[in-house]
């Protein structure tokens, strides 16, 4: 029984107290009243971006090891933080099967799948640690994408905070969302030789997935932040 696995559930259910308590902590405006489901997912998610982005910098950087063997180097901060992450979208995953019509949620729970599966490889097998942390690098992104839904909801696009945020959140993405997952896909190509078949066909699988998602996304952000 992998201690891991135990950080794994304790992330569950501190996401899922998270959750239930932030309408007190967070009060919903009353443009996001109607909706009170997803403004506190979106906080949780945020939650979990800032705690995940801001520790894979940290890892990197109180860990040069880190980037230099993404396979056996497996800090234990590290391992954690991929362990914590886990548990972060097993509890999305629940929280949108929930609350959601499966047409209205099904690509984050096809995201959420992937993601749980190779970050799960990394938390069992005490491999490939580094090359998650270089995935939660991505999560620097998300916290100005969900900065971004909640001055949506809060009804303050036409504000100046929602414009800085929207051009911060576009740069982010271009660096820690699109050359990452591009560094990451020529990683795993010229490192093929040294990943077992399985592992590298379900990182394969991964970054086919997560590629063209992640520039639909961009297209959709273009053009209704900048375009429109």
């Amino acid at each position: 029984f992998s201690p891991g696995l135990l950080v794994v559930a304790g992330s569950f259910a501190a996401f899922r107290l998270l959750n239930r308590g932030l309408e007190r902590l967070v009060p919903p405006p009353p443009s996001a009243r109607r909706n009170r489901w997803k403004w506190r997912n979106i906080w949780t998610s945020l939650a979990h971006s800032v705690l995940s982005g801001g520790g894979a910098l940290a890892g990197f950087y109180l860990h040069p090891e880190l980037s230099k063997d993404l396979v056996g180097t497996h800090p234990p901060g590290a391992h954690s933080l991929v362990a914590v992450s886990v548990g972060y979208f097993l509890e999305d995953f629940v929280d949108m099967l929930c609350n959601q019509k499966l047409h209205q949620s099904w690509e984050l729970l096809f995201h959420h799948s992937v993601v749980i599966v190779c970050f799960g490889i990394a938390v069992l097998l005490h491999q490939y640690v580094g090359f998650a942390l270089v995935a939660l690098l991505v999560e620097i992104n998300s916290i100005f994408l969900h900065l971004r839904q909640i001055l949506l909801m809060a009804n303050l696009v036409h504000t100046t905070c929602y414009r800085l945020n929207s051009v911060v959140n576009l740069g982010t993405y271009v660096v820690f969302r699109i050359a990452t997952l591009a560094w990451m896909t020529r990683w795993l190509f010229l490192n093929r030789q040294n990943v077992p078949p399985a592992t590298y066909a379900v990182g394969t699988v991964g970054m086919a997935i997560m590629t063209p998602m992640n520039i639909i996304l961009f297209y959709r952000l273009l053009r209704s932040d900048f375009f429109k």
